[in-house]
């Protein structure tokens, strides 16, 4: 008995997203894709007048408003057709039109920013309080704010022509490891054969036979390692790409470049690797348990994610795990329920399953008056999909809540607050489902995975970040980035982050040119940030604690009105200071009391 993943066209209609809330057909999409091929020209008459007077610049900014809001609109639906089958050619010269035709925008439009910058502080002064650009101060000062890292038009010019080109490593990274690669067929605990690919691997990592988790891991890692020297390549023109634009804007490193527009200190970066070498005592004594709980004489990476409570069921059915998900966040209220019952039920923002050429992973992608959809490989079997749905509707609902509260210039939220609001409802999904059960296995089982969270949110992605911060500072000292460089350097962080009684694979070296966001490089370290903050956040909604709810809300209704470290403040998190990071260290510890307690 085999399973096939399925083609597109045989997964039902009730199971994917519904596109036409954007566009009812690509006609009509092509329809707004021309109006702008026709539009963005008359960009060129403002050129030398920005700065004019405040009627002025409020005109271009509308201007390119329009322009913006189409934008999104039309990469939103080309990319999540992309995400639905990435073999399609139509999809793919779709995608590539919509690269070409931005690059073309950008160059036009490349004169404004400059021209903006080059206001002398008087005038600006002058025009930003003139209330023909009240709905527009938020935006400039953040514009404003950028002065010193802007450069010429012509400059400008180049940098915005070169954009698509400096992104290769990008496609060539998912292509390869999306379609290219092909990981087999593995006979799993029932006899049945099955495909092993980039969405399956997660699956066979939760299975109680320990040869089979073995066999997914050596087969899965045999084929990254006949792709080693490509995606090595890609990855150190990732790399290079980022120093290259870090240079380019005047910024001491592409760490700084990268978390400058947040205005956040490399301080709290380096802050939060600190905290979490210093606690790593706590994992190794989690590593060690789980040695224990299963038995084995020694423990492997593909050890660390069967759940140790092997008598739980963990069959859940699609609208299962979405009523439990919806039942977790009732704390929040109707508002937000409400809103997130009909999107993952009749409004379709949900694409639930695997098919041929469907992206990999999970994302929740949004764009203004329009849903955030939510893309799933959506697996029965893996327990921690529910989660998963938990994570993107948090993505999904603080979009929604940014969307109905914001300007359009205003309500894209930095994706260092988006990471707070995805993990916000993971932590209210295992309150409640402990909160719903007294079974001792099942509450072992839930709190066994809170940990596992914890570890790969906090521990595993603070690792990830400073792998980042390693190889991009080899970088930018002048010396080669290489396949032998990459796995070392990787190596070298394996050892201090897993146990010494930890067995390290040799091909786990090769993890590092698999993880996706190393091709997007300092996003990691804000799953880290972001869950610290949501544990707080979370402790004051769970204890019932007054105004919290409306703090929190608030929060999401902020979009990218302020800066993040401003935002979490305002809702009673100081990420300036270790206490956040401190909290979830010490709930770690805390489950993991728990777990002794339960298991042993």
């Amino acid at each position: 008995m085999s399973y096939a993943v399925p083609t597109r066209a045989e997964i039902p209609d009730a199971d994917k997203w519904d596109l036409t809330q954007l566009f009812a057909n690509v006609s009509k999409w092509q329809e707004d894709f021309t109006w702008l091929q026709r539009e963005y020209p008359k960009l060129e008459q403002w050129k030398g007048r920005v700065g004019e007077s405040a009627q002025s610049l409020a005109a271009v900014l509308e201007f390119e408003k329009r322009l913006e809001l189409k934008m999104e609109r039309i990469h939103h639906y080309a990319s999540l057709q992309l995400a639905e089958d990435s073999t399609n050619s139509e999809f793919l010269a779709r995608i590539a039109q919509v690269q070409n035709l931005f690059t073309r925008i950008g160059e036009s439009a490349a004169f404004v920013v400059p021209e903006i910058l080059t206001i002398d502080d008087k005038k600006f002064a002058e025009l930003i309080a003139d209330p023909a650009l009240r709905e527009w101060r938020i935006k400039l000062r953040k514009i404003r704010r950028m002065r010193p890292h802007v450069l010429s038009l012509p400059e400008e010019r180049l940098l915005a022509l070169g954009s698509v080109a400096l992104s290769g490593y990008d496609d060539t990274f998912s292509q390869l490891t999306d379609v290219d690669m092909k990981f087999g067929v593995l006979i799993d605990e029932i006899g049945r054969e099955r495909p092993l690919t980039q969405s399956s691997f997660s699956s066979f990592l939760v299975k109680r036979d320990p040869e089979l988790r073995k066999r997914a891991f050596h087969q899965f890692y045999a084929e990254f390692q006949d792709h080693q020297y490509t995606l090595a390549a890609a990855l150190a023109y990732s790399v290079k790409a980022d120093a290259f634009r870090a240079r380019a804007r005047h910024y001491s490193s592409a760490l700084e470049a990268a978390l400058f527009p947040d205005d956040v200190p490399v301080a709290i970066y380096d802050g939060l690797i600190q905290a979490v070498r210093a606690n790593l005592k706590r994992l190794f004594r989690y590593f060690d348990l789980r040695r224990r709980a299963l038995g084995l004489r020694e423990l492997h990476l593909y050890d660390t994610y069967v759940p140790l409570v092997a008598e739980i069921e963990t069959q859940f059915t699609f609208d299962r795990a979405a009523e439990t998900v919806l039942s977790a966040l009732a704390p929040l209220g109707t508002d937000y329920v409400d809103v997130l019952s009909e999107g993952l039920r009749s409004g379709r923002w949900c694409d639930r399953y695997e098919n041929k050429g469907k992206r990999s992973g999970a994302f929740s992608s949004g764009s203004y008056s329009a849903p955030a959809y939510i893309l799933m490989n959506y697996k029965e079997d893996v327990f921690s999909d529910i989660y998963t749905l938990a994570h993107e509707a948090g993505h999904s609902m603080h979009s929604w809540f940014s969307q109905n509260s914001q300007l359009f210039q205003d309500y894209e939220y930095p994706i260092f607050l988006a990471e707070v609001a995805s993990t916000f409802n993971e932590e209210l999904l295992t309150h409640h489902l402990l909160q719903t059960t007294t079974d001792p296995k099942m509450r072992a089982y839930i709190v066994n995975r809170q940990i596992d969270e914890l570890r790969s949110t906090l521990f595993r992605q603070t690792m990830f970040a400073e792998f980042e911060k390693i190889i991009h500072a080899i970088e930018e000292s002048g010396d080669a980035l290489t396949l032998d460089v990459f796995k070392a350097e990787y190596h070298k962080l394996l050892k201090t982050y897993f146990a010494e009684n930890f067995v390290l694979d040799p091909e786990l070296d090769l993890e590092c040119l698999r993880i996706p966001h190393f091709y997007h490089a300092f996003y990691v370290y804000k799953y880290a940030t972001g869950i610290s903050a949501a544990v707080a956040l979370s402790r004051g909604v769970l204890s019932g604690e007054s105004g919290s709810v409306d703090a929190y809300l608030n929060f999401l209704r902020s979009g990218g009105s302020k800066f993040p470290l401003e935002t979490l403040k305002a809702a009673g998190v100081d990420m300036t200071t270790p206490a956040p990071i401190e909290t979830t260290l010490h709930l770690f510890e805390q489950r993991l009391d728990q777990l002794e307690e339960l298991l042993l």
